[in-house]
């Protein structure tokens, strides 16, 4: 019998890498873990899972064809839980570094109920950022 546990990776192919690197780093606070330079893949931390940036002209990202883009997205979008904060100054720091983001709603999710919004990251990638406590 298979029990999930959590989410261990996603995997984000573009034709930006070193820039969608540095936003996932820079911006949302994931950790570089390991790069396979040769494939044209990066491992960023986010907690107790991995998200994968792999660059779509490298070894690996000419695999899965064309790069996503505002009209085909290799995912509708995957949710990270962060700390707990305040709204107001969670978006008020992700308008500082250029980030649109909606407005926060009650949303089910893995935790159950919680307050969550939504971004898009510098690619077009969808992204629910939601507290945990």
């Amino acid at each position: 019998m298979i029990k999930p546990k959590g989410i261990d990776h996603i995997v984000l192919r573009t034709e930006r890498y070193q820039q969608l690197i540095d936003f996932y780093c820079n911006v949302l606070g994931c950790k570089l873990e390991l790069s396979k330079n040769r494939l044209g893949l990066t491992h960023l931390r986010a907690g107790n899972a991995l998200i994968d940036i792999v660059d779509v002209n490298g070894k690996l990202g000419m695999l899965g064809g064309n790069a996503p883009d505002d009209k085909g997205n290799n995912i509708d979008h995957f949710c990270l839980q962060i700390a707990l904060r305040g709204e107001q100054e969670l978006q008020e720091y992700l308008h500082s570094r250029g980030v649109i983001c909606g407005e926060f709603q009650d949303r089910y999710g893995a935790q159950g109920m919680g307050r969550s919004l939504y971004i898009k990251d510098l690619v077009g990638n969808n992204l629910e950022l939601r507290f945990i406590v």
